[in-house]
Protein backbone atom coordinates (compact mmCIF):
# COMPACT_ATOMS: atom_id res chain seq x y z
CA UNK A 1 0.00 0.00 0.00
CA UNK A 2 1.39 3.40 -0.94
CA UNK A 3 2.35 6.02 1.63
CA UNK A 4 -0.43 8.27 0.30
CA UNK A 5 -2.93 5.48 0.90
CA UNK A 6 -1.57 4.97 4.40
CA UNK A 7 -1.98 8.66 5.16
CA UNK A 8 -5.49 8.57 3.79
CA UNK A 9 -6.48 5.66 6.03
CA UNK A 10 -4.99 7.32 9.10
CA UNK A 11 -6.76 10.58 8.29
CA UNK A 12 -10.16 8.88 8.30
CA UNK A 13 -9.57 7.61 11.82
CA UNK A 14 -7.76 10.35 13.66
CA UNK A 15 -7.64 10.27 17.43
CA UNK A 16 -10.11 11.82 19.81
CA UNK A 17 -7.96 11.44 22.90
CA UNK A 18 -9.85 13.10 25.74
CA UNK A 19 -11.69 15.48 23.41
CA UNK A 20 -15.32 15.36 22.26
CA UNK A 21 -16.48 11.88 21.36
CA UNK A 22 -16.91 11.04 17.70
CA UNK A 23 -20.36 9.58 17.01
CA UNK A 24 -21.44 7.37 14.13
CA UNK A 25 -24.49 5.31 13.15
CA UNK A 26 -25.01 1.64 12.35
CA UNK A 27 -28.44 1.47 10.75
CA UNK A 28 -29.92 -2.02 10.63
CA UNK A 29 -32.54 -0.98 8.03
CA UNK A 30 -35.25 -2.32 10.35
CA UNK A 31 -38.50 -3.64 8.90
CA UNK A 32 -41.49 -3.00 11.17
CA UNK A 33 -44.77 -4.85 11.56
CA UNK A 34 -46.69 -2.20 9.63
CA UNK A 35 -44.33 -1.63 6.68
CA UNK A 36 -42.27 -3.68 4.25
CA UNK A 37 -38.65 -3.67 3.03
CA UNK A 38 -39.27 -0.95 0.43
CA UNK A 39 -40.41 1.46 3.12
CA UNK A 40 -37.47 0.44 5.32
CA UNK A 41 -35.02 1.27 2.54
CA UNK A 42 -36.69 4.62 1.92
CA UNK A 43 -36.48 5.47 5.62
CA UNK A 44 -32.82 4.46 5.78
CA UNK A 45 -32.11 6.72 2.81
CA UNK A 46 -33.74 9.65 4.58
CA UNK A 47 -31.90 8.81 7.80
CA UNK A 48 -28.53 8.84 6.02
CA UNK A 49 -29.24 12.30 4.63
CA UNK A 50 -30.37 13.51 8.04
CA UNK A 51 -27.33 11.96 9.78
CA UNK A 52 -25.07 13.91 7.44
CA UNK A 53 -26.94 17.12 8.21
CA UNK A 54 -26.87 16.44 11.96
CA UNK A 55 -23.09 15.93 12.00
CA UNK A 56 -22.58 12.18 12.49
CA UNK A 57 -19.21 10.94 11.23
CA UNK A 58 -20.06 7.56 9.68
CA UNK A 59 -23.17 5.74 8.52
CA UNK A 60 -22.82 1.95 8.18
CA UNK A 61 -25.25 -0.76 7.11
CA UNK A 62 -25.11 -4.52 7.85
CA UNK A 63 -25.37 -7.76 5.91
CA UNK A 64 -28.30 -9.95 6.94
CA UNK A 65 -29.69 -12.90 5.00
CA UNK A 66 -33.15 -14.39 5.45
CA UNK A 67 -33.78 -11.99 8.34
CA UNK A 68 -37.20 -10.31 7.96
CA UNK A 69 -36.37 -7.67 10.58
CA UNK A 70 -33.71 -6.11 8.31
CA UNK A 71 -33.77 -5.09 4.64
CA UNK A 72 -30.00 -5.04 4.14
CA UNK A 73 -28.70 -8.26 2.52
CA UNK A 74 -26.28 -6.52 0.11
CA UNK A 75 -24.24 -3.71 1.72
CA UNK A 76 -22.29 -2.73 -1.42
CA UNK A 77 -25.51 -2.14 -3.37
CA UNK A 78 -27.11 -0.11 -0.61
CA UNK A 79 -23.96 1.93 -0.01
CA UNK A 80 -23.81 2.92 -3.67
CA UNK A 81 -27.33 4.27 -3.38
CA UNK A 82 -26.66 6.11 -0.11
CA UNK A 83 -23.47 7.66 -1.46
CA UNK A 84 -25.41 9.02 -4.43
CA UNK A 85 -27.84 10.93 -2.19
CA UNK A 86 -25.32 12.28 0.35
CA UNK A 87 -22.30 14.54 0.03
CA UNK A 88 -19.60 13.96 2.64
CA UNK A 89 -20.62 11.55 5.41
CA UNK A 90 -18.48 8.39 5.47
CA UNK A 91 -20.38 5.26 4.46
CA UNK A 92 -19.46 1.69 5.21
CA UNK A 93 -20.37 -1.92 5.79
CA UNK A 94 -21.02 -3.08 9.30
CA UNK A 95 -20.18 -5.46 7.92
CA UNK A 96 -19.52 -7.72 4.98
CA UNK A 97 -19.47 -11.28 6.29
CA UNK A 98 -16.31 -12.60 4.68
CA UNK A 99 -17.30 -16.25 4.99
CA UNK A 100 -20.20 -15.51 2.61
CA UNK A 101 -18.02 -14.06 -0.16
CA UNK A 102 -14.87 -14.62 -2.17
CA UNK A 103 -12.30 -12.01 -1.05
CA UNK A 104 -11.64 -11.04 -4.67
CA UNK A 105 -15.30 -10.13 -5.18
CA UNK A 106 -15.33 -8.01 -2.03
CA UNK A 107 -12.15 -6.21 -3.15
CA UNK A 108 -13.70 -5.55 -6.58
CA UNK A 109 -17.02 -4.29 -5.19
CA UNK A 110 -15.45 -1.90 -2.71
CA UNK A 111 -12.72 -0.88 -5.13
CA UNK A 112 -15.51 0.22 -7.44
CA UNK A 113 -17.25 2.12 -4.64
CA UNK A 114 -13.96 3.75 -3.73
CA UNK A 115 -13.45 5.03 -7.27
CA UNK A 116 -17.02 6.27 -7.55
CA UNK A 117 -16.97 8.00 -4.15
CA UNK A 118 -13.31 8.59 -3.26
CA UNK A 119 -12.49 9.16 0.38
CA UNK A 120 -15.97 8.27 1.64
CA UNK A 121 -16.10 4.47 1.89
CA UNK A 122 -15.19 2.11 4.75
CA UNK A 123 -15.00 -1.67 4.35
CA UNK A 124 -15.94 -3.40 7.58
CA UNK A 125 -15.67 -7.18 7.51
CA UNK A 126 -16.66 -9.85 9.98
CA UNK A 127 -16.86 -13.60 10.37
CA UNK A 128 -20.43 -14.87 10.29
CA UNK A 129 -20.85 -17.22 13.22
CA UNK A 130 -22.82 -19.65 11.11
CA UNK A 131 -26.53 -19.45 10.46
CA UNK A 132 -29.16 -22.01 9.61
CA UNK A 133 -27.68 -24.83 7.47
CA UNK A 134 -30.27 -24.23 4.75
CA UNK A 135 -29.32 -20.54 4.50
CA UNK A 136 -25.64 -21.43 4.42
CA UNK A 137 -26.32 -23.89 1.64
CA UNK A 138 -28.29 -21.28 -0.31
CA UNK A 139 -25.32 -18.90 0.03
CA UNK A 140 -23.03 -21.67 -1.26
CA UNK A 141 -20.97 -21.40 1.89
CA UNK A 142 -18.21 -23.91 2.35
CA UNK A 143 -18.45 -25.36 5.87
CA UNK A 144 -14.66 -25.44 5.92
CA UNK A 145 -14.69 -21.62 5.93
CA UNK A 146 -16.78 -21.36 9.11
CA UNK A 147 -14.03 -22.05 11.63
CA UNK A 148 -12.09 -19.22 13.28
CA UNK A 149 -8.84 -20.87 12.21
CA UNK A 150 -9.56 -20.14 8.53
CA UNK A 151 -10.66 -16.55 9.05
CA UNK A 152 -7.13 -15.02 9.20
CA UNK A 153 -6.37 -16.63 5.84
CA UNK A 154 -9.49 -15.07 4.31
CA UNK A 155 -8.59 -11.67 5.74
CA UNK A 156 -5.01 -11.92 4.51
CA UNK A 157 -6.28 -12.73 1.01
CA UNK A 158 -8.67 -9.78 1.10
CA UNK A 159 -5.92 -7.42 2.27
CA UNK A 160 -3.66 -8.78 -0.47
CA UNK A 161 -6.24 -7.85 -3.06
CA UNK A 162 -6.82 -4.49 -1.33
CA UNK A 163 -3.22 -3.42 -1.85
CA UNK A 164 -1.03 -5.08 0.77
CA UNK A 165 0.19 -7.69 -1.69
CA UNK A 166 1.03 -11.37 -1.22
CA UNK A 167 4.10 -13.32 -0.07
CA UNK A 168 6.49 -14.33 -2.82
CA UNK A 169 5.36 -17.96 -2.68
CA UNK A 170 1.65 -17.14 -2.86
CA UNK A 171 -0.20 -18.30 -6.01
CA UNK A 172 -1.64 -14.79 -6.50
CA UNK A 173 1.74 -13.04 -6.69
CA UNK A 174 1.76 -13.55 -10.45
CA UNK A 175 -0.02 -11.17 -12.78
CA UNK A 176 -2.85 -13.61 -13.54
CA UNK A 177 -5.26 -12.04 -11.02
CA UNK A 178 -6.08 -8.36 -11.36
CA UNK A 179 -8.43 -6.42 -9.10
CA UNK A 180 -10.34 -4.17 -11.47
CA UNK A 181 -10.94 -1.54 -10.31
CA UNK A 182 -8.26 -1.64 -7.65
CA UNK A 183 -8.76 0.13 -4.32
CA UNK A 184 -6.68 3.18 -3.61
CA UNK A 185 -6.34 2.27 0.04
CA UNK A 186 -9.79 2.56 1.52
CA UNK A 187 -9.93 1.72 5.25
CA UNK A 188 -10.52 -1.93 6.16
CA UNK A 189 -12.04 -2.55 9.58
CA UNK A 190 -12.36 -5.79 11.51
CA UNK A 191 -15.69 -6.30 13.25
CA UNK A 192 -16.37 -8.68 16.08
CA UNK A 193 -18.31 -9.44 19.20
CA UNK A 194 -15.71 -11.99 20.30
CA UNK A 195 -12.05 -12.84 20.23
CA UNK A 196 -11.48 -13.93 16.62
CA UNK A 197 -12.16 -10.50 15.11
CA UNK A 198 -10.14 -8.73 17.80
CA UNK A 199 -7.14 -11.00 17.36
CA UNK A 200 -7.20 -10.68 13.58
CA UNK A 201 -7.48 -6.89 13.80
CA UNK A 202 -4.53 -6.78 16.19
CA UNK A 203 -2.45 -9.16 14.07
CA UNK A 204 -2.90 -7.16 10.86
CA UNK A 205 -2.79 -3.73 12.50
CA UNK A 206 -6.31 -2.72 11.55
CA UNK A 207 -9.00 -0.67 13.30
CA UNK A 208 -11.46 -2.75 15.31
CA UNK A 209 -15.20 -2.29 15.76
CA UNK A 210 -16.32 -4.07 18.91
CA UNK A 211 -19.95 -5.19 18.69
CA UNK A 212 -21.02 -4.30 22.21
CA UNK A 213 -24.59 -4.14 20.93
CA UNK A 214 -24.47 -7.89 20.17
CA UNK A 215 -22.38 -9.34 22.98
CA UNK A 216 -21.57 -6.73 25.65
CA UNK A 217 -19.48 -8.74 28.08
CA UNK A 218 -17.40 -10.61 25.52
CA UNK A 219 -16.83 -7.51 23.41
CA UNK A 220 -15.29 -5.73 26.41
CA UNK A 221 -12.73 -8.50 26.72
CA UNK A 222 -12.20 -8.46 22.95
CA UNK A 223 -11.45 -4.73 22.92
CA UNK A 224 -8.87 -5.11 25.70
CA UNK A 225 -7.32 -8.05 23.87
CA UNK A 226 -7.15 -6.03 20.67
CA UNK A 227 -5.23 -3.25 22.40
CA UNK A 228 -2.90 -5.66 24.21
CA UNK A 229 -2.07 -7.66 21.07
CA UNK A 230 -2.00 -4.81 18.54
CA UNK A 231 0.88 -4.87 16.07
CA UNK A 232 1.55 -1.58 14.25
CA UNK A 233 1.21 -1.73 10.49
CA UNK A 234 1.67 0.56 7.52
CA UNK A 235 -2.07 1.20 7.82
CA UNK A 236 -2.26 2.01 11.52
CA UNK A 237 0.48 2.80 14.01
CA UNK A 238 -1.61 2.45 17.16
CA UNK A 239 -4.91 0.72 17.97
CA UNK A 240 -8.18 2.40 17.11
CA UNK A 241 -11.34 0.98 18.64
CA UNK A 242 -14.91 1.84 17.82
CA UNK A 243 -17.69 0.47 20.05
CA UNK A 244 -21.23 -0.11 18.78
CA UNK A 245 -24.08 0.18 21.26
CA UNK A 246 -27.89 -0.01 21.23
CA UNK A 247 -29.31 3.45 21.88
CA UNK A 248 -32.87 4.75 22.15
CA UNK A 249 -33.38 8.41 23.01
CA UNK A 250 -36.69 10.15 23.61
CA UNK A 251 -37.92 13.19 25.50
CA UNK A 252 -38.23 11.22 28.76
CA UNK A 253 -36.74 8.09 30.28
CA UNK A 254 -40.18 6.47 30.39
CA UNK A 255 -40.88 7.11 26.72
CA UNK A 256 -37.48 5.79 25.69
CA UNK A 257 -37.91 2.58 27.70
CA UNK A 258 -41.29 1.96 26.07
CA UNK A 259 -39.70 2.31 22.63
CA UNK A 260 -36.64 0.23 23.51
CA UNK A 261 -38.77 -2.78 24.40
CA UNK A 262 -39.59 -3.21 20.70
CA UNK A 263 -36.00 -3.91 19.76
CA UNK A 264 -35.45 -6.06 22.83
CA UNK A 265 -38.39 -8.31 21.94
CA UNK A 266 -37.34 -8.47 18.29
CA UNK A 267 -33.89 -9.72 19.31
CA UNK A 268 -35.37 -12.18 21.80
CA UNK A 269 -37.43 -13.66 18.97
CA UNK A 270 -34.44 -13.71 16.63
CA UNK A 271 -32.31 -15.53 19.21
CA UNK A 272 -35.01 -18.17 19.55
CA UNK A 273 -35.05 -18.77 15.79
CA UNK A 274 -38.21 -16.85 14.90
CA UNK A 275 -38.09 -14.94 11.61
CA UNK A 276 -40.24 -11.88 12.25
CA UNK A 277 -40.21 -8.12 11.74
CA UNK A 278 -39.66 -5.61 14.55
CA UNK A 279 -42.79 -5.39 16.75
CA UNK A 280 -44.42 -2.09 17.63
CA UNK A 281 -44.25 -0.74 21.18
CA UNK A 282 -47.91 -1.65 21.53
CA UNK A 283 -47.16 -5.25 20.55
CA UNK A 284 -44.27 -5.39 23.00
CA UNK A 285 -46.46 -3.99 25.79
CA UNK A 286 -49.24 -6.48 25.17
CA UNK A 287 -47.00 -9.48 24.64
CA UNK A 288 -47.08 -12.35 27.15
CA UNK A 289 -43.40 -13.05 27.73
CA UNK A 290 -42.01 -16.51 28.29
CA UNK A 291 -39.43 -16.85 31.04
CA UNK A 292 -36.65 -17.00 28.45
CA UNK A 293 -37.95 -13.92 26.64
CA UNK A 294 -38.25 -12.01 29.89
CA UNK A 295 -34.70 -12.88 30.91
CA UNK A 296 -33.29 -11.93 27.52
CA UNK A 297 -35.12 -8.61 27.21
CA UNK A 298 -34.13 -7.52 30.70
CA UNK A 299 -30.50 -8.34 29.96
CA UNK A 300 -30.66 -6.64 26.56
CA UNK A 301 -32.14 -3.49 28.06
CA UNK A 302 -29.56 -3.44 30.85
CA UNK A 303 -26.74 -3.24 28.29
CA UNK A 304 -28.44 -0.70 26.03
CA UNK A 305 -28.41 3.05 26.55
CA UNK A 306 -31.94 4.42 26.63
CA UNK A 307 -33.58 7.47 28.13
CA UNK A 308 -33.82 11.23 27.84
CA UNK A 309 -31.01 13.13 26.10
CA UNK A 310 -29.31 13.75 29.44
CA UNK A 311 -29.60 10.09 30.44
CA UNK A 312 -28.24 8.93 27.09
CA UNK A 313 -25.33 11.35 27.27
CA UNK A 314 -24.39 10.01 30.70
CA UNK A 315 -24.70 6.41 29.52
CA UNK A 316 -22.56 6.95 26.43
CA UNK A 317 -19.92 8.86 28.37
CA UNK A 318 -19.73 6.04 30.90
CA UNK A 319 -19.41 3.45 28.13
CA UNK A 320 -16.68 5.44 26.46
CA UNK A 321 -14.82 5.72 29.75
CA UNK A 322 -15.24 2.00 30.39
CA UNK A 323 -14.05 0.94 26.92
CA UNK A 324 -11.67 3.84 26.17
CA UNK A 325 -13.39 3.96 22.79
CA UNK A 326 -12.01 6.24 20.12
CA UNK A 327 -15.46 6.35 18.57
CA UNK A 328 -18.99 5.26 19.43
CA UNK A 329 -21.36 3.81 16.83
CA UNK A 330 -25.04 4.02 17.77
CA UNK A 331 -27.64 1.57 16.54
CA UNK A 332 -31.35 2.07 17.14
CA UNK A 333 -33.70 -0.84 16.48
CA UNK A 334 -37.17 0.68 16.23
CA UNK A 335 -40.03 -0.10 13.82
CA UNK A 336 -41.06 3.56 13.54
CA UNK A 337 -38.94 5.68 11.23
CA UNK A 338 -40.09 8.83 13.01
CA UNK A 339 -39.01 7.53 16.41
CA UNK A 340 -35.69 6.35 15.00
CA UNK A 341 -34.99 9.70 13.37
CA UNK A 342 -36.00 11.54 16.51
CA UNK A 343 -33.71 9.41 18.66
CA UNK A 344 -30.63 10.15 16.56
CA UNK A 345 -31.54 13.83 16.30
CA UNK A 346 -31.88 14.21 20.06
CA UNK A 347 -28.47 12.60 20.61
CA UNK A 348 -26.89 14.87 18.00
CA UNK A 349 -28.32 17.93 19.71
CA UNK A 350 -27.27 16.75 23.16
CA UNK A 351 -23.67 16.24 22.01
CA UNK A 352 -23.55 19.48 20.04
CA UNK A 353 -23.04 17.85 16.65
CA UNK A 354 -25.25 20.47 15.00
CA UNK A 355 -23.06 23.38 15.93
CA UNK A 356 -19.80 21.73 14.93
CA UNK A 357 -18.43 21.23 18.44
CA UNK A 358 -17.90 17.50 17.92
CA UNK A 359 -14.62 16.04 16.66
CA UNK A 360 -15.38 15.40 13.00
Amino acid sequence: MSSAANERTAATLGSNGDGPVRLSILDLVPVGDDAGPQSALRWTTELAKSAERWGYHRFWVPEHHSFPASASPAPAVLLAHLAAVTQHIRLGSGGVMLTNHAPLLVAEQFGLLDLLYPGRVDLGVGRASGGHPVINRALRRDVRDDGPETYPEQVAELLGFMGRGFPDDHPYTRDDVHVVPASRGLPVWMLGSGMSGAEVAARFGLPFAGAYHINPEQSLVAIDTYRDMFQPSATLQKPYAMVSVNVVCAETDTAALRLARSGALAMAWARSGLSVSVPTPETAEGHTYTAAEQEFTLQWLSHSVHGSPETVRHGLEQLRKRTRADELMLTTLLPSSDARHRSYELVAREFGLHDGTSSR
